[in-house]
């Protein structure tokens, strides 16, 4: 029989030796997985944008721009973003000339622009002219509708003539929101397009060469979408 101190002692080292080599170090976090598989719907495609603000209220976010590859999503590009004045709402519950952005889920019909397309945009784009409108009038059968010209039943007071955004509407990309079936009241003109000075009424909008590189990387054969939400809450863009 060993003695008690040396019994004590091969113990531990039994221990030690048998104990495996993770225990004796600090398990290292897990990452979080990319966003997009945190959501419940990203489209159904392999391309996704996300626009993120940190909470309902603000005026300033990053979007991202996601490819799926090998069955995992990753990043293609990001840029700083801005929303609406008045922040973002939830987009079935939101009202026309709000300054408001509708958070959701949305297709991206097609892109247009006072500038021509970027080399290399493979997106449906259509160029802006001077009788280029966008309907905003609840009461034209044109509502949240490109027109070309303007139809008399279409108010200009209540609509945008687009050329007149030079800036903002270099390049643009149509945001899906109450475009297929349009619920009147509630918005139209939704755009992902070039910053201006400040806050958008509504859009997401990006810096110039952001949104080239958007309009080059964007595949219709890929179903682009955009989510639209927080980082968190009510609004929190995974719901999407």
């Amino acid at each position: 029989m060993l003695p008690a101190r040396t019994a004590l002692t091969a113990l531990a080292l039994s221990a030690c030796l048998l104990a495996p080599p993770f225990a004796l170090a600090r398990a290292a976090p897990a990452r979080p997985a990319p966003l997009p598989e945190r959501m419940a719907d990203t489209g159904g495609g392999t391309q996704l944008l996300t626009a993120v603000a940190p909470r309902a209220g603000a005026g300033t976010g990053r979007l991202t721009w996601w490819e799926r590859r090998a069955g995992r999503w990753t990043v293609a590009g990001s840029a700083p973003a801005r929303f609406g004045a008045r922040g973002l709402v939830e987009g079935t519950a939101r009202r026309q000339g709000t300054n408001t952005t509708p958070a959701g889920l949305y297709d991206l019909p097609f892109g247009f622009g006072v500038e021509a397309a970027p080399g290399g945009t493979r997106m449906p784009y259509r160029r802006v002219h001077a009788d280029s409108w966008w309907c905003q009038d609840n009461g034209s059968r044109s509502y949240n509708r490109w027109t070309e010209p303007r139809p008399a039943d279409c108010r200009a007071a209540e609509s945008e003539h687009l050329i007149t955004y030079r800036t903002q509407y270099a390049h643009a990309l149509v945001v899906g929101f109450n475009y297929r079936t349009p619920v009147r009241g509630r918005g139209a003109g939704i755009f992902l397009h070039v910053n201006g000075r400040g806050a958008t009424a509504g859009c997401v909008s990006v810096p110039a060469e952001a949104m080239r590189r958007i309009l080059r990387w964007a595949d219709p054969d890929a179903k682009p979408h955009v989510a639209i939400g927080t980082a968190a809450g009510p609004l929190a863009v995974t719901r999407y």
